[in-house]
């Protein structure tokens, strides 16, 4: 015993050491400034200097996400606002498995800009920025930074935090990441298309071409390069038209979730599918091609260079569907997706006919033109129609249609996928398919895995995450039925799990009415709550769990009866809060001691609810109102723990003094349990 109240006392002397390296963090700094543009034409430039591993949301997030950054600007005097705010540059997207959803991401630097127009100066132009910035492990709560800046004179623009860097040169924004993924994609695509009949069969052609030449190997080497790069040339121009149609900032995000081109690029898909499938040919006019033939005869550089733009416009029907989903897809991303996915698909489609250019004999080696051709036509046909759900899915979960729901969107690509199983087995014949007298080894392999992936699919009509293509799929929450979470619901009212070294059958209450795993089996009900939770009716606790969302009354219940309580600072648009909730408090270990040893307060620290006006109070930490209970909860976080990183999970005895060290985002179930079992400890032995 008094080894235990050694350690004991040994553990609360620690406590202000593990204090001592919490901090306010204040990751992002803004400044301020005015650039005129024409003679009653300014811009408010608003620059967020990000931290490293920080990152800053964006401006257009989906429902039911993080905080967006947001300008709001104080009613205009002397000037007018022109559009809404936009960001020079273009945020990474990213996605959020705990969110599941893609969210756009800035880091590094991130530049916003408003346009005004001035009818008179000198003009002061005023508001507030409110964003949100989170890094692998912790989030911060949500942020409102008054400003103003002065045009016309020379009073510098101001702000609630002074940017140090502010006058000085900016740093070039970070490369965005994702380019070597789009950019393998696209060559993946150009191989793709070699192998559909309306180009593999140029080959051999593309080859006799050049073995006519003047039989000088250097010749013929100079000319198939040529005609390589000009295949490159081509489709990275094309790639470069779109990109800078497409720079002006907030195109993208615009493009990703307006109905408008959403239903455009589902159509476009539909027809590509549509065309692949053999209901009709894509095809470009004949006399572009013909013009373009006739110079081939000429020869020298110049013939080569136009053969590569034959080979371009006649294998159109076969690659338009290709390139035009790849631009599509492009479209809606960084600005110079585009430039990078055509050159990639360009290099791809160039170094086979470049490469039998230079190497003749290789052709031996190719197999026969036959109807593998049409099947590999067919196939992607398949996959461009279930990509075509994607954009039909950004219309409805955008504009809350409630039309195709994620168990909907799963049950069409199940059956896209083992019709494409079954086509490949020769059971479904399509225009211009041959007989499949036998199947193949590669023909085998494809069989195999489009019946197994549609088998992987089948758990997602059930609530699974299938975080592997989650980022394709509709949110989890539009499935009609989610038996994952009525299995984990059911679970929480459940009779407890018997813990190695109970005693099957006896409860046995431990000191201060704990019930431990070494004192016997685990009440399921948990510790009854002292009183209805104020916000309980909105507010709710995962997994059948019970506690407070107001310190007062949880500690108020702590002391009637006589257990610690576990604060858990929260934020409804935190990532990692759902993670923990979802890797840890999922757990039946953690679960049980939550409900039985300990006082549940859940505090959030974004919620925009309204206090009561007797609730209302000025911080002692920054001298500000609190009007709302997020910010009540922040503020509680940053007095009691110096800190206000989310998640913050703290154990307070009954008059909130701590008991133990605070811990944050961590994964490792094993060491949150022993956290809690320490916690409880140290109450019991104060």
């Amino acid at each position: 015993m008094a080894k235990r109240k050694l350690l004991t006392l040994a553990a609360l002397l620690l406590i202000p050491i593990a204090f001592v390296n919490a901090q306010v963090l204040e990751p992002v700094a803004w400044s301020f400034k005015s650039e005129k543009i024409a003679e009653k034409s300014y811009d408010i430039v608003m620059t967020a200097t990000i931290d490293d591993t920080w990152h800053l949301y964006a401006i257009d997030l989906p429902e039911g996400g993080p905080t967006p950054t947001s300008f709001t600007f104080d009613t205009p005097e002397g000037y007018t606002l022109e559009g809404r705010p936009v960001a020079v540059n273009q945020p990474e997207v990213k996605f959020d498995s705990s969110l599941d959803m893609d969210l756009g991401l800035h880091s590094g630097i991130a530049e916003f800009r408003q346009r005004i127009s001035i009818s008179k100066l000198p003009v002061t132009v005023s508001g507030f920025v409110t964003f949100m910035s989170c890094d692998d492990r912790q989030c911060l709560p949500s942020r409102d930074l008054e400003f103003s800046v002065n045009i016309g004179d020379e009073v510098a623009a101001s702000a609630d935090k002074v940017d140090e860097a502010a006058g000085t040169t900016l740093p070039v924004d970070k490369p965005r990441k994702g380019f070597l993924k789009f950019f393998l994609l696209s060559m993946l695509a150009g191989f793709a298309g070699i192998l559909t009949p309306c180009v593999f069969p140029m080959i051999p052609m593309t080859v006799a071409f050049f073995s006519r030449g003047s039989g000088k190997k250097s010749s013929a080497v100079g000319q198939a390069l040529i005609f390589g790069l000009s295949i490159i040339l081509l489709y990275s121009s094309l790639g470069i038209i779109v990109s800078l149609t497409s720079a002006g900032a907030g195109f993208a995000n615009t493009l990703s979730t307006h109905w408008i081109p959403n239903l455009l690029f589902f159509s476009l898909f539909l027809i590509f599918a549509a065309s692949f499938l053999g209901a009709f040919e894509i095809v470009l006019p004949s006399k572009w091609v013909s013009s373009s033939d006739s110079k081939v005869d000429k020869g020298g550089a110049l013939a080569a260079f136009f053969l590569g733009l034959t080979t371009v416009l006649v294998s159109f029907s076969c690659t338009g569907p290709i390139v035009g989903a790849l631009l599509v897809e492009a479209a809606t991303g960084d600005v110079l997706r585009p430039t990078i996915g055509m050159f990639g698909f360009g290099l791809a489609f160039a170094i086979p006919f470049t490469l039998f250019a230079l190497f003749p004999s290789w052709m031996q080696k190719l197999p026969k033109s036959g109807g593998w051709l049409n099947s590999v036509k067919v196939v992607l046909g398949f996959i461009m129609l279930a990509f075509s759900l994607k954009f039909a899915s950004t219309i409805d979960t955008v504009y809350n249609l409630g039309i195709l729901s994620r168990d909907i969107y799963l049950a069409i690509w199940i059956v896209l996928f083992v019709l494409l199983g079954i086509y490949l087995m020769g059971k479904i014949r399509f225009v211009h398919d041959s007989d499949v007298p036998h199947i193949g080894v590669f023909r085998l392999l494809l069989i195999i895995a489009s019946f197994t992936f549609a088998l992987c699919l089948v758990p997602g009509l059930f609530g699974a995450p299938l975080t592997r293509i989650s980022a394709l799929l509709p949110p989890r929450e539009t499935s009609g039925f989610n038996l994952l979470k009525a299995i984990s619901e059911n679970r929480a009212t459940a009779p407890a799990t018997e813990f190695p070294g109970m005693v099957p059958g006896i409860a046995v209450a431990g000191a201060s009415g704990f019930d431990t795993p070494a004192s016997g089996a685990v009440s399921a009900a948990g510790t009854a709550l002292c009183e209805e939770p104020k916000y309980g009716d909105f507010l709710h606790f995962e997994y059948g769990l019970q506690g407070y969302f107001d310190l007062d009354q949880g500690l108020a219940c702590a002391k009637k009866l006589d257990k610690p309580v576990l604060i858990d600072f929260k934020g409804h648009a935190c990532a990692n809060c759902k993670e923990m909730d979802a890797r840890v408090w999922s757990d039946p270990a953690v679960q049980q001691r939550l409900r039985n040893n300990f006082i549940l307060v859940a505090l959030y620290v974004d919620d925009r609810t309204k206090l009561p006006e007797n609730e209302v109070f000025v911080s002692k930490v920054d001298g500000k109102e609190k009007k709302t209970m997020g910010k009540k909860n922040e503020d509680i976080e940053i007095s009691m723990f110096n800190t206000n990183s989310l998640p913050l999970y703290a154990i307070v005895d009954t008059d909130g003094k701590p008991l133990i060290e605070s811990r944050g985002t961590d994964f490792d179930v094993q060491a949150y349990i022993e956290w809690l079992d320490r916690g409880a400890e140290a109450f019991r032995n104060q």
